[in-house]
């Protein structure tokens, strides 16, 4: 069978879905993945010899697309539930530190109840990591990190958390 519809433009695409009204929040929905499940899976990276920046991409990044589906499928407090359970330690300070403070910045930033679990005080990292960030932009993530992560010895840049 041949295409035989119209083949639009990056542009077009985009001025259509921002026509779309967004839907409203959804309550049959559930939360699928967690931040427990995503610190598994570093545990099992790290286990295998991976290095930390991978645990930060399919453990912290992984949560918050987690997070942002949940938001867009059912609103901000159902989302807090990819949270709700405790991550397991993974063996890797940096990340455990990294978990709770992505639960914190989230709360903080939703206005939701940060769970008790991220304000343990032995979730943070003893000297600065700097998490995928090249060394060019130290500086950046110097000034830019948000309060949860500099907290917690985690120092990002504002486009750290910048998802496609």
């Amino acid at each position: 069978m041949v295409f035989q519809g119209e083949v639009l433009s990056v542009a077009a695409l985009l001025d259509a879905a921002r026509a779309t009204s967004e839907m409203p929040p959804s309550t049959q929905v559930d939360v699928r993945h967690t931040a427990a499940q995503n610190a598994e899976t570093c545990r099992a990276l790290l286990a295998d010899g991976e290095a930390l920046d991978e645990c930060w991409r399919f453990g912290i990044l992984q949560t918050l697309d987690d997070y942002t589906s949940v938001v867009r499928r059912g609103g901000h407090h159902l989302a807090a539930g990819v949270f709700a359970d405790e991550p397991p330690r993974t063996g890797a300070a940096q990340i455990d530190a990294a978990f709770a403070a992505l639960a914190d910045y989230l709360a903080d930033r939703d206005d939701w109840a940060t769970p008790a679990w991220a304000s343990d005080p032995s979730r943070h990292t003893t000297t600065a990591w700097y998490p995928a960030v090249p060394a060019i932009f130290h500086d950046d993530a110097d000034r830019e990190s948000p309060e949860a992560f500099r907290r917690r010895g985690i120092l990002i840049t504002a486009r750290s958390l910048a998802r496609a």
